[in-house]
């Protein structure tokens, strides 16, 4: 079966996007680029920009999947807020146009593309070109990135694997060990551990 898997790495500037087609093993690159956002000054412009964009796309090449790079967890609030803010806008087109919606943490995109979740941009975009025999390199990397993306989750949904384990597969923020070492707990056990901090 052919399908596509359409690739977006959010930002406040650029918000990179690849469209990868997987028929079997082989994996073309259909579209890299970025979406310019850095010229316009209203905030919620720029939300509505980055709606209108990712709609369209998906209405041009009909992605089976859509998979974004979620907020990486910096020490600016502002700039987390932000970056939330385009995803989830992203996210929303998505999933307004029927499509499952799939994220993957930085450090995860970049260990399935390099082998190493502390690559550089640069490492990650000279990967993705040589992997998908992309002779000419785009005019930004976040053209790769949004690729990258794409990639990452073609990685993670077609390994036998993580098909055998379904929806116990690890994904999202780098996966169960990594979330309780990062001390991520569910509600329910955050009450059962701390019942003196509920209001009742």
């Amino acid at each position: 079966m052919i399908y596509r898997i359409l690739g977006l790495d959010p930002g406040t500037n650029y918000m990179g996007y690849g469209i990868l087609e997987v028929d079997g093993r082989t994996l073309t690159p259909i579209v890299l680029g970025d979406i310019d956002l850095h010229k316009i000054c209203d905030p919620y412009d720029k939300l509505r920009y980055i709606f209108e964009r990712v709609r369209a796309l998906v209405t041009e090449y009909s992605p089976k999947e859509v998979a974004l790079e979620s907020p990486f967890f910096g020490q600016n609030v502002q700039s987390m807020l932000k970056l939330g803010r385009a995803q989830g806008v992203a996210m929303a087109a998505a999933l307004s146009c029927n499509k499952p919606v799939a994220e993957y943490a930085p450090t995860r995109i970049k260990q399935a593309i390099t082998g190493s979740g502390a690559a550089s941009k640069q490492q990650v975009a000279a990967i993705v070109m040589r992997t998908l025999k992309i002779d000419n390199p785009p005019r930004r990397l976040d053209a790769t990135d949004g690729m990258a993306v794409a990639l990452c989750h073609y990685y993670a949904t077609s390994s036998p694997l993580n098909a055998a384990l379904g929806e116990s597969r690890i994904k999202g923020l780098g996966g169960e060990k990594t979330a309780r070492k990062r001390g991520s707990k569910s509600w329910e056990q955050f009450i059962s551990e701390n019942p003196k901090r509920v209001k009742r």
